[in-house]
């Protein structure tokens, strides 16, 4: 197991922490560091298992402060998938690759999350066209934003945090050499 250097292991920590404890400050619905976060951890932990559970760590401390619902083992399931497409970019981190990362991680949250609703919930008829009203329902929770147009803000979220995590850290490595992956 490769060790992280100090300054690196805490500027990455303390990155997911603020992003983390942004969650609980006013912001449009679904502009969320979730996915950032989670690509983050992945791209840049050395250590596997850090790269679980500092975000992991990090989203229980604002959700003890946000609050839980009967789906949050999914949302961290969802979180723990979209930590594993980080891993992905840990040797190649194109813009191209970790702006269709923050997508695909954005698509995965949709998908996995509206499924369990539809699956866990009471809200919807166990059929396929139970299955096809939730996902339908849950489009406007991807859209209800200052962007008004379906998918837009939980993208431009996603893509806003992933491009501000890793533009960051890319400019620190530069200017602090001690960041760098050893």
């Amino acid at each position: 197991m490769k060790t992280e250097n100090m300054n690196r292991l805490f500027t990455i920590g303390g990155m997911i922490l603020l992003a983390a404890i942004s969650r609980i400050l006013p912001h449009p619905p679904n502009f969320a560091p979730i996915t950032a976060m989670a690509l983050f951890g992945g791209a840049y932990f050395n250590d596997r298992r850090l790269a679980f559970i500092v975000p992991l760590l990090a989203m229980l401390i604002s959700d003890s402060i946000i609050g839980f619902h009967s789906t949050q083992p999914v949302v961290y399931a969802c979180f723990a998938l979209i930590t594993l497409l980080g891993f992905r970019l840990q040797n190649n981190k194109s813009i191209g690759k970790i702006a269709l990362a923050s997508v695909a991680g954005s698509t995965i949250f949709f998908i996995i999350t509206n499924f369990a609703v539809w699956i866990m919930g009471d809200f919807y008829p166990h059929t396929l066209s139970g299955l096809v009203m939730c996902f339908a329902a849950g489009i406007p929770f991807y859209s209800s934003s200052i962007f008004s147009s379906p998918a837009l803000n939980t993208f431009f979220g996603d893509l806003t945090y992933t491009s501000l995590f890793f533009g960051a850290f890319a400019f620190a490595e530069m200017k602090i050499p001690s960041l760098a992956r050893k």
